[in-house]
């Protein structure tokens, strides 16, 4: 299968519509969702966590169980090699006004409907609309306490 990773899908309830946050790839500059891969000793949904405060800023409470996964094909030099990212939902509290990539992407919120256009991959397009679509049917987001 390849090498596993982990991302997070920050999300905002703005007078009650769901706003999601997405950000530009270093290379290509293409949006997508924080991501990386596991943190020695950290449980996957902490490191999705991790990712989000890393390369956004972001602090909030993140879902232990992922929503589900896409392909991603990550390039080292002439190596290429295909990762299974799990995305995991994290309920934005706070941006932190310095992080360790701040300057290096650019950050949007936007509608979940606007997000599922913006982003390149088309699994993570679909996991994007069926979570607003869950988001809608019940205001209530299984996050970690």
């Amino acid at each position: 299968m390849g090498k596993r990773q982990f991302a997070a899908l920050p999300f905002r309830l703005d007078d009650s519509e769901l706003r999601v946050m997405l950000i530009t790839t270093r290379r290509k500059r293409r949006w997508s969702v924080p991501k990386g891969s596991l943190i020695r000793n950290t449980a996957p949904h902490r490191t999705a966590a991790l990712e989000a405060y890393e390369e956004a800023g972001l602090i909030g409470a993140v879902a232990k169980r992922a929503l589900g996964s896409f392909k991603h094909r990550k390039r080292k030099g002439e190596r290429k090699r295909t990762m299974d990212v799990a995305v995991f939902p994290m309920r934005v509290h706070g941006q932190e006004r310095w992080w360790p990539e701040k300057g290096e992407r650019d950050a949007i919120w936007v509608s979940a409907e606007k997000a599922a256009r913006l982003v390149h991959k088309a699994q993570l397009r679909r996991l994007i609309v069926r979570f607003a679509a869950q988001t809608d049917r019940n205001a209530s987001f299984p996050l970690a306490k």
